[in-house]
C-alpha cells in the first residue's frame, strides 16, 4: 500500500458528537483533543511522516464568548500534554499560524512546545492554530514585499518555490492527502496553496470518533486515485 507522506486533516465535528451523547460541546473539545494523541501515535505506526491538523482558525474567534475561553483553557493543557507526547515519541511539533492573537502565556508555551521538539526525529507534527489560509497569504505578501523594497528580493526571482518559502509550511512538503470529518466538503480556508494537489477524503465520522480504522479506510481512497501530474501518471507501489 502507498502510503501518502503528508497528511492534513480538518478536526471537524467535535460539537455535534458531545450534543449526540447528550453532553456541552466543550465536552466533545476535550475528547476531541485525547483522540489527537492517539491517532498521532497511529499515524506514525502507519508510515505517515507528516501531520498537520485545523486545530483553530481564524474564524472561529467568532463562536461564542464562553466557547473560545474554554478552547484556550484546552490549549494551554493541551500544550503542556502535547510536549510531553513529543518527548516519548520523537515528535517534532511546528505550529502554523498566528499565535499573536493568543494571550502571553499561552504564546510562551507553543513557543516552548516547538523548542523542545525541534531536533527530534519522528512524527513531523504541525498544529495550525489562529490559523487561516487568507490571512497566512497576506502575511506572506507582505514580509516579501518588505524585502522587495528592501533589495532583499527582486521582483524577477518570484517563483512558487519562493513563495512557499514566506508561508507558514516553508520547508514542509505539500500534503498529499486532505481529511475531512463529520460530513462538511468544504476546505473552510484550510492550506489552500499547499492542497493544491492533494487528494480530499470526506467522511460522515465525527473526529472524536475518528480511529485508526477510520485514517486506514482514508488511505485505501487515497490508493485508489490515479494521480497525475503535469499529465505525468503518479507511479504507486
Amino acid at each position: 500500500m502507498n502510503i501518502p507522506q503528508h497528511v492534513a486533516i480538518i478536526l471537524d465535528g467535535n460539537g455535534r458528537w458531545a450534543k449526540s451523547k447528550g453532553m456541552p460541546r466543550n465536552y466533545g473539545h476535550v475528547r476531541g483533543a485525547k483522540n489527537l494523541e492517539t491517532i498521532c501515535r497511529d499515524a506514525w505506526t502507519i508510515g505517515i511522516k507528516y501531520l498537520t491538523v485545523y486545530l483553530f482558525s481564524t474564524e472561529n474567534w467568532k463562536r461564542s464568548e464562553e466557547e473560545v475561553g474554554a478552547l484556550m483553557k484546552l490549549f494551554r493543557s493541551y500544550t503542556k500534554t502535547c510536549m510531553q507526547l513529543a518527548a516519548e515519541n520523537n515528535m517534532k511539533v511546528r505550529v502554523i499560524g498566528d499565535p499573536s492573537a493568543f494571550a502571553p502565556d499561552l504564546r510562551e508555551s507553543l513557543a516552548k512546545l516547538e523548542e523542545s521538539s525541534k531536533d527530534n526525529t519522528g512524527l513531523n507534527f504541525q498544529i495550525a492554530l489562529n490559523y487561516g489560509s487568507r490571512d497566512e497569504l497576506t502575511r506572506a505578501v507582505r514580509r516579501m514585499t518588505k524585502d522587495a523594497v528592501e533589495g532583499v528580493i527582486r521582483p524577477e526571482e518570484i517563483s512558487e518555490q519562493l513563495i512557499g518559502d514566506y508561508l507558514d509550511t516553508a520547508g514542509i512538503p505539500d500534503p498529499d492527502l486532505m481529511i475531512r470529518t463529520s460530513g462538511e466538503q468544504r476546505l473552510s480556508n484550510y492550506l489552500l496553496w499547499q492542497l493544491a494537489y492533494a487528494e480530499f477524503y470526506f467522511t460522515p465520522v465525527p473526529w472524536p470518533a475518528f480511529d485508526k480504522a477510520e485514517l486506514m479506510k482514508a488511505i485505501e481512497f487515497y490508493n485508489g486515485r490515479e494521480r497525475r501530474f503535469g499529465g505525468l501518471k503518479e507511479e504507486k507501489s
